[in-house]
């Protein structure tokens, strides 16, 4: 699946998108950013507080517990304001 970072997430990590394939235990959104975390120190760092972190799939908002199975993105970025 193709993974999207946006803003201090994708400053934090380092690229603005890859590919990558989870293992088939990573079924949610929380679990992906926990075996992310796993990844590297850049990950961690970028997911350090999970609850800050938003998370889209297919460019539709999702909830930390939403399925990720059959996604073709699932983009990262951090909480918008509006002005």
């Amino acid at each position: 699946m193709k993974l999207v970072y946006f803003a201090w997430v994708r400053e934090r990590i380092g690229r603005a998108e890859e590919e990558l394939a989870p293992p088939p235990e990573v079924t949610t959104v929380t679990d992906l950013i926990a075996w992310l975390r796993g990844r590297g120190e850049e990950y961690a760092y970028a997911f350090e507080d999970p609850g800050v972190v938003r998370a889209a799939i297919d460019r539709t908002h999702a909830k930390p517990d939403a399925a990720i199975a059959g996604a073709g993105e699932i983009a990262f970025f951090p909480p918008m304001t509006g002005g």
